[in-house]
């Protein structure tokens, strides 16, 4: 049983469209400066910045594909693509945190001169389009995986920015170099484990394991102790997308009872207790005997 749902994703594309708007115009901008004053510092930031406008488009094409009705071959729909995205976003910020690890490591060893004024213009201005676009996508990071990615994302280049600033401010100030490869470790070190959480957690989504926000003990007690209920077996919950749980079980009970009503008894506590949004429920009676191995 179950009802209409739109994925937390989806309820989030605005949001995400606009951020993509903002963080597309700021990358051709930058790119367009970057060749007419001939500076790496800004060419090299537009790198950057391609990476994160490469995520939030990713993440943007998942909510639309989830939007795309169920078939033969996919019966419950296209609603982990948002998960696949997440992932996908997850590999690569952890392989840009390890990089800038490995890039400070290599800075620290031999710190290059940098063009500290430059540095700050286009930090500066990177940082004002991140921090719009945080605070656009903050909310949504917190109800969906997908979203959560595309928030690392401009997370990750806005404490870029910050760091940039810090360290152009040091190095111009007092010439000290070595405050851009500490600084961009420490950012390294900051997103590193953010991300691996994220990664972990869309694996987990993946591997169908139990939702976080659901106490499989408790539900099981739960629909043990509802009237009429004799056993519960083959208890299952797994998510099929952010703030969307599935669960399935066979249920055991007296010798009787209506079956549609104790069915609709038993969905409709499921419903109301529990963070479950789709059931599938096997009613069974003692006398009936399964031919299968029980999970």
């Amino acid at each position: 049983m179950s009802g209409n749902h739109a994925s937390a994703g989806y309820k989030n594309k605005r949001k995400l469209v606009i951020v993509l708007t903002l963080t597309s115009s700021y990358l051709i901008a930058e790119v367009i400066g970057g060749i007419l004053t001939k500076s790496l510092a800004l060419l090299a930031d537009a790198g950057h910045m391609l990476t994160d406008v490469g995520g939030l488009a990713l993440a943007l094409f998942a909510i639309n594909v989830t939007q795309r009705a169920a078939s033969a071959k996919r019966t419950y729909g296209f609603y982990r693509a948002e998960i696949l995205a997440a992932l996908a976003n997850a590999v690569v910020l952890i392989g840009i945190s390890l990089y800038i690890l490995y890039e400070a490591y290599l800075r620290f060893l031999n710190p290059p001169k940098v063009e500290s004024k430059a540095m700050l213009i286009v930090a500066a201005i990177g940082l004002v389009v991140n921090i719009t676009g945080m605070m656009i996508l903050k909310k949504g990071s917190g109800e969906s995986l997908n979203m959560k990615g595309a928030y690392f994302e401009v997370l990750s280049d806005m404490l870029t920015s910050v760091g940039v600033i810090v360290a152009g401010i040091i190095m111009l100030t007092t010439g000290w170099y070595y405050a851009d490869p500490i600084l961009s470790a420490g950012i390294g070190l900051f997103i590193l484990p953010r991300t691996w959480i994220l990664l972990k957690d869309a694996v987990g989504v993946l591997l169908e394991g139990t939702p976080s926000d659901v106490n499989l003990e408790e539900l099981r007690i739960g629909i043990a102790s509802i009237p009429g209920v004799k056993a519960v077996h083959d208890l299952h919950v797994w998510t099929l997308t952010s703030g969307y749980n599935a669960m399935s079980a066979h249920i055991i009970i007296n010798e009787g009872l209506p079956y549609n009503e104790t069915l609709q008894l038993i969905n409709d506590a499921i419903m109301a207790n529990y963070k479950i949004h789709h059931t599938t429920i096997q009613i069974e009676m003692d006398r009936y005997k399964e031919q299968e191995t029980h999970l």
